[in-house]
Parts: C-alpha cells; sequence; structure tokens
C-alpha cells in the first residue's frame, strides 16, 4: 500500500484508475477528508457519462539504463522510477479530467439547447449586442416617444427628439420612400431659421416599400434649442417636402 495518498486521487478513484492498494489507501484517506468527499460526489456524474470509454495505450514502458550496483541501486532506481511515472500519469490525468468535464458539460449544455429546437445563438447587430439588429438611431427611436408626422405620396413617418445642452437630437423614422433620391432633415425654428440637422441617399429599392419593407433610421441634430423649434421636414435635395413633424 502506498505511503503517500494525494487529493489528486479522488478523480483516479472515481474512474477507477488505482490498483488495489493505492484504492484501500484511498478509500480510508476519504474517511477523513471531506474535501475529497465533496469532490467525489461532483466528479461522480463525470465517472457515469465517461464509463465506457477504452484506456488510451500508450507505446510501452522506455528503455532505462540500469546501473552498475548492487541489488540496492536497482531497487531504488526502479522505486523512483514508479514514483515518477505516478506523477506523470496523474499530471495527464488532470488535464484529461479538465479538458473531459469542459467538453461533457458543454456537450451537455447544446445537447439540452438542441433538444429543445433552438437554434445556436449567433451574435448579431451593431457594437457587439447580442440578439439585436437594430442600429443606435432604431434603438434611441424604439425606446422614445414617437411624433407621427404628416407625409405625401405614400410617406409615413416620424421623429422622437430630446434636448441637449448643445442644442436638439432627433430619430428618424421614414417609410414609404423609393429612390434615387437625395434628403435632408430640417429643423425650422419660430422665427424660421432652418437648419440642417442630417442628410442621405436613398437607393432605387427605396424604404419601408414593397422588396423593401425596412424602414430608414437616421438621427441628427440642431443647434437650435428644442423649446425654440417650430417643426421639422424630410425634403429631397429638389426641395420636395416629404414628411413634416410638428415639434
Amino acid at each position: 500500500m502506498s505511503s503517500r495518498v494525494e487529493h489528486t486521487d479522488v478523480g483516479a478513484y472515481a474512474l477507477g484508475l488505482l490498483d488495489e492498494d493505492d484504492r484501500l489507501a484511498f478509500e480510508a484517506h476519504l474517511l477523513g477528508c471531506s474535501q475529497c468527499r465533496y469532490e467525489l460526489s461532483d466528479l461522480a456524474g463525470v465517472a457515469n457519462v465517461l464509463h465506457g470509454i477504452g484506456p488510451v495505450h500508450d507505446l510501452g514502458p522506455p528503455v532505462v539504463d540500469l546501473p552498475s550496483g548492487g541489488e540496492d541501486d536497482v531497487v531504488g532506481l526502479l522505486r523512483r522510477k514508479k514514483a515518477a511515472d505516478r506523477r506523470t500519469r496523474r499530471g495527464t490525468f488532470v488535464i484529461g479530467m479538465a479538458a473531459a468535464v469542459t467538453l461533457v458539460a458543454g456537450g451537455l449544455t447544446i445537447g439540452t439547447q438542441l433538444d429543445a429546437g433552438e437554434a445556436a445563438p449567433v451574435a448579431q447587430g451593431h457594437g457587439g449586442h447580442m440578439g439585436t439588429d437594430m442600429g443606435p438611431a432604431e434603438q434611441f427611436y424604439t425606446e422614445g416617444r414617437p411624433i407621427e408626422g404628416k407625409g405625401v405620396d405614400g410617406v409615413t413617418g416620424g421623429l422622437v427628439v430630446e434636448s441637449k445642452g448643445w442644442g436638439t437630437h432627433a430619430a428618424l423614422k421614414l417609410s414609404g420612400v423609393k429612390g434615387p433620391l437625395e434628403c435632408e432633415l430640417i429643423s425650422v425654428g419660430k422665427s424660421g431659421e432652418r437648419r440642417v440637422m442630417t442628410g442621405w441617399s436613398v437607393p432605387p429599392a427605396g424604404y419601408g416599400v414593397p422588396g423593401s419593407p425596412t424602414p430608414l433610421y437616421m438621427h441628427g441634430g440642431s443647434a437650435t434649442p428644442l423649446k425654440d423649434i417650430d417643426h421639422f421636414e424630410v425634403v429631397t435635395s429638389a426641395g420636395k417636402k416629404l414628411l413634416t413633424v410638428q415639434a
């Protein structure tokens, strides 16, 4: 029986890898070691999952040059070699167990998701957000209180506005517009002053129309304070007014 029992033997014991003497020594050790008993209960499930997997066969023992001394030298060498082999085996086992636990845990998690009929999660969206394809303008619009505008020729949309220290911030939603067009969002002050808040081009497919149902979301800013703005306009580069939103 080995004179030394180590805490790392708990994994080997759980998988039945200890020889008879070491197994008996470790069982005696378990009686007085609550840490090993706790770890053994955790590893029991992994042992059941890995049960039946055959051992990995090595390429045989290395060739060892025996010393030229007497019997005591040979015995000493064999003891040192056995201890070294055990340390190597234990180190390999610990690494293997870490990988096994990781793979088993990951496999069980993925299996549960697939069994439930759910697709594996895929990273989407802007800025690394998981499970959303909203950009900053759309997110601001969705979380705000939209003011519906009045459009022409089937154009619809609205604005979410907020007062800033530097002026006015606005997020626009626009649908029912086909291109090619160049447009601008303009703030119109109560004094009649007009300021361009943002501009964009509309591709031929358009936004929020059959074949291209996704609306356009844009945001921009005006130096005019919100309290001094009368309304907002979406106009084309040709001067046609597409949408009017009251402040």
